[in-house]
Parts: structure tokens; sequence; C-alpha cells
């Protein structure tokens, strides 16, 4: 995907719901339109981490699945 992340989380190792509680810590770093590359290997994460995600009010701007792991691409709200 080419999209230029200004954070990157490496959450693997991490099962849910850490991966949401890191990605949340990390948005509170960035300005608004902000983006965060979310890196997780928990399976239940790929479905709960674009729900937590958009149920925040923020936005998913992709999700790549890659071997061994996941990539998804989160947009703070209010850019």
């Amino acid at each position: 995907m080419d999209i230029k992340e200004d954070y990157l989380l490496d959450a693997r190792g991490l099962k849910c719901p850490m991966p949401s509680v890191k990605t949340a810590l990390a948005l509170e770093q960035l300005a608004g339109g902000g983006i965060v590359k979310v890196i997780i290997d928990d399976p239940v994460s790929k479905n709960d981490l674009p729900a937590w995600v958009r149920g925040n009010g923020h936005q998913v701007l992709g999700i790549e699945d890659q071997e061994g792991f996941v990539e998804v691409y989160v947009k703070k709200a209010g850019g």
C-alpha cells in the first residue's frame, strides 16, 4: 500500500485488546489527519482493530495482509 504514515506502531505479539489500546495512545500523539500504520499478528485484532477505529470516529485507510502479519492504516479524525 502506498500510504505514508506519520507513526509506525509494531503491535506484533500483542493480543486483543492491546493493539487497539496502543493505537489509541499513538493517535493521541498526532494532529487530526495524522496516519498510524499498525502492524498486527493477532487474528482477533484483524477484525476488532478496524471496528474500534471506526467506532471512535477515525478512518481505516486500508488493510493489507502480509505473510504472518497484517498492516492497518488508520487516519486520525479531524484532518
